[in-house]
C-alpha cells in the first residue's frame, strides 16, 4: 500500500519537482500540496491519514518549524532544507530526516526507506524536536550586518537599513536609501542567512525588507510593484507567484 504525502514548500518550483520525484517512486500517493503553511495547517488537522510530511523549513510568516509547533498532533516529518547538513544533523533521528536542495532521487529514496521502517512505530515528539532545533538554528538565519568592499575600504551595513538586496550582473547588491552597494553574498546564502520575519523574496533577483514597504500596486502590464520608503520611491517588480505571499505578509 502507498504511504500517502503531503508537500509543504513556499517555492512552487520546488513543489512541483518534488511531486514529479515522488510519483516517479512509484511508493507514494500525494494527498496534497501547497506554498502556503497556513493552509497546510489547516489540512492537517483534518486530515489524520497522512504518512509523512515533506516540509520545508523557511518559509515567510510561518517557518516548517513553527507550523509544527501549532499542531496540534505528531506526524512523520520529511524536512527540505538549504542548510547546511553539519547543521542538520539532529534531524536525522528516528522518523525525522531531511533532504537538502535540490532533491536527490536517490536520497529522496533513502528518505522513503526510513519513513517505512519507522511505519507504526512510536515517534519522538516532534513539536518538542521542532523547538529545539529552531532555537539551535536561529542565530545562524540572522545576519544582523553585511560588508561591502570596493578596493580597501570596506563599508559595514546595518541589514535592518537595507530596503532591498538585488541581483544583477552576476552580482548582489546591498541597497540603503537608493544607494547600492555590491556585497559577497548570493541571494541563496541571503535567503538562508536573513531574519525571514523581516525579508522576503518577491522575486528571482529580489529580496525586499517588509518594514521599508510603503505601497503595492498594479503594474501596467498586469503585474504587481512595490514602492519603497526610500527617498527615491523606488518601485520593485513583483513576481506573479510571489503576490499572495507577500500581501499576506503586509497584512492585506
Amino acid at each position: 500500500m502507498k504511504m500517502r504525502a503531503y508537500i509543504v514548500d513556499d517555492e512552487r518550483l520546488a513543489v512541483e519537482r518534488l511531486t514529479r520525484l515522488l510519483n516517479a517512486t512509484g511508493r507514494v500517493t500525494i494527498a496534497g500540496s501547497t506554498t502556503d503553511p497556513e493552509v497546510a495547517l489547516a489540512f492537517l488537522r483534518d486530515d489524520t491519514a497522512v504518512d509523512v510530511l515533506f516540509l520545508d523549513i523557511q518559509m515567510p510568516g510561518l517557518t516548517g518549524f513553527e507550523l509544527l509547533e501549532r499542531l496540534d498532533r505528531d506526524v512523520t516529518v520529511v524536512f527540505t532544507t538549504a542548510y547546511d547538513r553539519y547543521a542538520i544533523d539532529a534531524f536525522g533521528v528516528s522518523s525525522l530526516d531531511y533532504l537538502l536542495k535540490p532533491v536527490e532521487p536517490e536520497r529522496l529514496e533513502r528518505a522513503l526507506d526510513k519513513v517505512e521502517h519507522f511505519a507504526g512505530l512510536a515517534r519522538p515528539d516532534v513539536r518538542t524536536l521542532a523547538r529545539e532545533l529552531a532555537a539551535q538554528l536561529a542565530p545562524t538565519r540572522r545576519l544582523e550586518r553585511v560588508a561591502s568592499r570596493v578596493g580597501e575600504r570596506t563599508t559595514v551595513l546595518d541589514v535592518a537599513r537595507i530596503s532591498h538586496f538585488i541581483s544583477k550582473d552576476k552580482l548582489t547588491f546591498a541597497v540603503v536609501n537608493g544607494h547600492e552597494h555590491v556585497i559577497d553574498h548570493t541571494l541563496t546564502d541571503l535567503d538562508t542567512a536573513l531574519d525571514a520575519r523581516r525579508f522576503t523574496r518577491i522575486h528571482r533577483g529580489t529580496i525586499v525588507n517588509i518594514a521599508l514597504v510603503q505601497e503595492l500596486f498594479p503594474a501596467v502590464d498586469g503585474g504587481m510593484l512595490v514602492r519603497l520608503k526610500d527617498d527615491r520611491k523606488t518601485e520593485l517588480s513583483v513576481a506573479r507567484d510571489r503576490v499572495r505571499e507577500l500581501k499576506q505578509r503586509l497584512g492585506i
